[in-house]
């Protein structure tokens, strides 16, 4: 494996010093530029920006003495000149896609530095599978930074994972090159009950100088929020309204508001900057999740900065929020975040602050992106076989593996409510039918949580609403947030059957059955989360996955992502688990059948 070789700042200092007098010639000089300030929030009309060896040299009026007979000089035609984005908390998993395809898919959209949390990976693969995604992003063009994860399983005693990470783990890792700090804190409850463990993974990113993820999934701004707060993460995503930002910077913390393919929390929390008039350096865009469909569709952080600045937003704040409120926040402002000498030349050209439409992109000083177009190498890791073969069901599923049984006429049962665009559900209670001793889901569907990590063949059934499907349909996926066992949601217990043993078949993916047949396949065969095809091709699967869902009734904003959510037994209300159901509100396993 090969590190993608760039040299540090001590490296190249006596040749960026040379260059910003006069005496060295640039690699590059950028002209004619208006050049976005966002370390003074300014717009320097007619600036000029010369680079040396992947970084800038000299950033000023006029960079004509470090102009030689090699230099390349492009004229920018009075284009604006802004730093290259920062994505402060994503998971690259969640694009279906590996480390490299990820990176091709975004430097068109300008992002050149992400913070990524593999947790999904560590879930299946432990350390292991840690170590992979770090040593391919350590591979990129541009800047994929790593958190260790620090929490797999994400709620112990609730869930099983593939495998566990430990404060000995997080250790370990903190030496790695690429790690910027420890993932997100997941395990809210452990932290506000002063668990030995949660506290000592923390202790150990803390020692090593590094920066502590947070994860507080809870609406509650009491006691807990503020002992949460006091066990040491930096930062916290999981904000939903005006007051849960102000509570995150008012201790201390970032507060991270997201805009990705299921996550719509710019607009309600900005206005605590637009509105409120807080200071904006606490207030950092960010992504979370996205889906290889909207990366081809839609962007990724420039999507998210258009959003914010379409919330009322000045330009030149969210900008600041999506490149050196990141960088400052991750102890990395001498190195990326802003058009300064010694940074990384990684920028971006545009013709409008407005709507943002990204021209060209360099990374390290290259141009890695023009019109849409991905010009670097992004090189793939050797993924080792057993890598590919990670669903493991243990027997022949079976239409009677996804009944719920009852000897009465009826029941009244506990369901999972699935609320559009939202990550929390709702703990619903309905009455439904028993007919022949099982309980018959009459207008909304079942679900199941299918062991796949130790071939045990267990199978979790539980209810759910809201994603309307009729009947004789069944989809099931690989991705299931956080310990990635398989979630069935289905309206005919046959099709969930059959939905469950096709992606035991390809190795992992999503797939949809209705009436007898596959009407949509996704195939996911790395840990049974990513695929190493380019973005291009999974977001075509994924639109015949979306088409397929809207076919079988579904209508709801991004179903797939709610879907995959249903075991993330962190957030509330009611989640799924190869435990059982989990009332996430008392942090306790519950029945299905009241």
């Amino acid at each position: 494996m090969e590190h993608h070789s760039f040299p540090t700042w001590q490296d190249v200092a006596s040749d960026l010093v040379a260059t910003a007098a006069g005496r060295a010639s640039a690699d590059l000089v950028l002209i004619h530029a208006r050049v976005v300030l966002v370390q003074t929030r300014e717009v320097m009309e007619g600036w000029q920006v010369a680079v040396k060896q992947g970084r800038f040299a000299y950033v000023g009026p006029d960079a004509s003495h470090c102009i030689g007979p090699e230099t390349d000089v492009q004229d920018l035609g009075n284009r604006y000149l802004i730093p290259g984005l920062c994505d402060g908390h994503m998971h690259i998993e969640s694009g279906m896609l590996t480390p490299a395809e990820f990176t091709r898919a975004v430097i068109p959209h300008g992002t050149t530095s992400m913070f990524t949390d593999p947790h999904e990976i560590a879930n299946v693969f432990g350390l292991r599978g840690v170590r992979l995604m770090h040593d391919e992003a350590l591979m990129q063009p541009v800047n994929v930074f790593t958190q260790m994860p620090s929490c797999a399983p994400s709620a112990p005693g609730l869930e099983t994972t593939g495998y566990e990470i430990g404060p000995e783990d997080v250790a370990e890792a903190m030496a790695w090159p690429g790690i910027v700090g420890l993932g997100e804190m997941m395990n809210f409850p452990g932290v506000v009950n002063g668990s030995q463990q949660m506290l000592a993974e923390i202790a150990a990113t803390q020692d090593a100088g590094k920066t502590v993820g947070g994860h507080y999934a809870s609406p509650d701004l009491g006691p807990a929020f503020h002992a949460y707060a006091a066990g040491g993460p930096a930062d916290d995503h999981e904000g939903t309204c005006e007051d849960d930002a102000i509570a995150r910077m008012r201790q201390g913390m970032r507060s991270m508001i997201r805009l990705g393919s299921a996550w719509y929390d710019i607009e309600s929390q900005i206005t605590a900057i637009t509105e409120r008039g807080l200071d904006p350096r606490n207030m950092i865009i960010c992504t979370d999740d996205c889906f290889a469909k909207t990366l081809v569709e839609d962007g990724h952080m420039n999507r998210a900065v258009r959003h914010a600045i379409d919330c009322g937003c000045d330009p030149l704040v969210a900008l600041q929020m999506a490149t050196i409120n990141t960088a400052t926040h991750f102890g990395l402002e001498r190195e990326i975040g802003q058009i300064a000498p010694g940074r990384r030349a990684d920028m971006i050209v545009t013709s409008d602050l407005n709507t943002l439409p990204v021209e060209i992109v360099y990374g390290r000083g290259v141009k890695v992106a023009e019109a849409g177009e991905c010009l670097a190498d992004c090189p793939h890791l050797d993924w080792p076989e057993d890598t590919r073969a990670s669903v493991h069901l243990g027997k022949a599923l079976t239409a009677q593996d996804f009944e719920i049984r009852s000897d009465a006429a009826q029941v009244t049962a506990n369901v999972i409510g699935v609320v559009e665009n939202q990550a929390p559900t709702k703990a619903l209670r309905l009455d439904l039918p028993v007919r022949d001793g099982v309980v018959e889901p009459d207008g909304i569907a079942q679900i199941a949580l299918v062991e796949r990590h130790r071939g045990t063949g267990g199978v979790t059934n539980a209810l759910v609403s809201g994603f309307g499907y009729g009947p004789g349909m069944a989809m099931a996926s690989t991705v299931a947030h956080d310990s990635h066992h398989m979630i069935v949601v289905g309206t005919d217990r046959e099709m969930m059957a059959k939905a469950a043993m096709r992606l035991g078949e390809v190795g992992g993916g999503v797939t949809l059955w209705q009436d007898g047949a596959e009407r949509a396949l996704v195939e996911l065969p790395i840990a049974g989360l990513m695929s190493d095809r380019p973005a291009t091709e999974v977001a075509a699967k994924v639109t015949g996955l979306v088409h397929a869902m809207t076919a079988a009734g579904c209508t709801l904003n991004n179903a797939y992502m709610q879907h995959s959510l249903l075991a993330l037994v962190v957030i509330p209300e009611l989640r799924i688990s190869d435990l059982g159901l989990v009332d996430v509100r008392a942090f306790e396993l519950t029945e299905v059948i009241v």
